[in-house]
């Protein structure tokens, strides 16, 4: 186990929906708690349904998100101590990429402008002409250069571009962690190995670890070393990406690998079950027994605990499909 980066320690994040009187409370994250190594770089994907969280401990981790329990750590410093924060140094070390480009750029604002402003505002290129090498350099290594977007503006450019320009913007610091929330959700399908197959070859060319938020199990199952899955907010099973993608041990990682047999596929509709969804949230239990084929008594009155079936395999269940 080498020197730990990124910490979460029982993160969880409750949302009030609705009035004072009548509102009730969402537990939208449940007490995560996840790390990531410092030595080499990684790629670690938390995928999951739509609404299970994914987003919410993105932002969490972007200080976009207070927790409401437990605490993050980053590189040694704690999120809930504020005298640890230097903003400057955190936007150094951790760069977001959304997942619609052209909500990240303003229609009115030259897309260079960006780069230039993060080069130069940071302190990262002295004058304008350091500036202009170092976005160079780092448009190159994601397939563009400076004077393909040089004076030209968002809608000049097709969704895969412009997001290679948003992950050319987040590698001119060149951080340490690039936390990327769905980046291909908004891309042509044809594109989206495209952007996935430059997260493989960024991450040794600048030694930069990917958090890749996704809903795509199978573009997860290509690019990720480590793959965590959530439901309803929990952290349900985590391990090594072929090992969870080959041989789940998690029944709900079993549905997610079944509803997504190829590239691009995403899950069925059926499957949101929004009926159910409220009363899933709120379970003191497991979340996923009234969903799961193999659930007993035990399973709808307790909460699993996290447990090891394999070397660096965790999963929360009481009948995992492995031991």
């Amino acid at each position: 186990m080498g020197q730990t980066f990124l910490e979460l320690k029982g993160v969880t994040k409750i949302f009030r929906i609705g009035g004072i009187l009548r509102g009730k409370k969402l537990v939208a994250v449940d007490n995560v708690s996840l790390a990531m190594d410092s030595d080499e770089p990684t790629i670690l994907s938390v995928v999951g349904e739509s609404g299970c969280g994914k987003s919410t401990l993105c932002r969490m981790i972007l200080r976009m998100y207070k927790p409401d329990e437990g605490d993050i750590v980053l590189d040694g410093h704690s999120y809930s101590n504020p005298k640890e924060y230097n903003p400057r140094q955190f936007r150094m070390e951790v760069q977001p990429i959304f997942q619609n480009p052209y909500e990240s750029f303003s229609a009115r604002k030259k897309v260079d402008t960006y780069l230039f402003n993060t080069a130069l505002r940071l302190g990262i290129a002295k004058d304008h002409r350091e500036a202009e090498q170092r976005i160079d350099e780092t448009l190159r290594s994601v397939g563009m250069s400076l004077p393909s977007v040089r004076d030209k503006y968002p809608t000049q450019f097709s969704g895969g571009e412009l997001q290679r320009i948003s992950i050319a913007r987040a590698l001119i610091t060149r951080p340490k962690l690039i936390v990327a929330d769905e980046p291909v959700a908004a891309i042509d399908a044809s594109m989206k190995m495209n952007i996935v197959n430059l997260f493989r070859q960024l991450k040794d060319q600048y030694h930069v670890s990917f958090l890749y938020i996704t809903h795509d199990l199978s573009t997860a199952y290509y690019v990720s070393d480590f793959i965590a899955t959530l439901y309803r907010g929990c952290l349900v099973e985590y391990g090594p990406a072929r090992e969870i993608m080959e041989d789940p041990a998690h029944p709900y990682t079993e549905l997610l690998m079944n509803a997504v047999p190829r590239v691009g596929d995403k899950w069925k509709e059926e499957m949101a079950m929004p009926d159910t969804e409220d009363k899933e949230y709120a379970l003191s239990a497991c979340k996923f027994a009234p969903r799961c084929p193999y659930a007993t008594e035990e399973c709808r009155e307790k909460q699993p605990e996290m447990t090891n079936p394999g070397k660096s395999r965790k999963v929360a269940c009481w009948h995992p499909l492995i031991s």
